[in-house]
């Protein structure tokens, strides 16, 4: 049914319990799986230059290596656990992306049949302000889409 299951995660609690989700169907189905990751653009994180003791400088090439260096963290923490479940993975990294954006792009490069995330399932004001990746995953992709709280 599933043979390749894409899973996002920002390493919150509720990335974790997709991951935890994504094994247990893996397992059943003998799927693949992939995990991914993204990472906003930097220049909408930490846009700006800042001025002290007499240095400007631009804050935004460390932001991309403190980015890159929490998503191999991130990365190598969900390899490990799909790796000790007797799974076969790969991990993907998309910078410089909206999350939702990165998400549908990496499901349709590597095939996925299957995109696994988390919500908070947050509604009304509370999502309008916060906005939902997982809403955006599910306006713009034809892909199916298991959506864990």
């Amino acid at each position: 049914m599933y043979v390749h299951i894409l899973v996002a995660t920002d390493g919150s609690d509720l990335a974790d319990r997709a991951l935890d989700q994504t094994i247990a169907i893996a397992k059943a189905l003998k799927s693949d799986v992939t995990v991914v990751t993204v990472s906003e653009p930097a220049s909408v994180v930490g846009a700006g230059y800042y001025a002290g003791t007499g240095y400007i400088g631009d804050p935004i090439p460390g932001l991309i290596e403190a980015q890159e260096k929490a998503a191999k963290d991130l990365l190598d923490k969900a390899e490990h656990k799909v790796k000790a479940a007797g799974l076969p993975v790969k991990t993907v990294y998309v910078n410089d992306s909206f999350p939702a954006e990165g998400i549908v792009l990496t499901a349709e490069e590597i095939g996925a049949d299957l995109i696994v995330m988390g919500s908070h399932g947050r509604r009304g004001l509370g999502r309008l302000l916060l906005g939902s990746q997982t809403s955006n995953v599910l306006a713009q992709t034809k892909t199916p889409v298991l959506v864990t709280r």
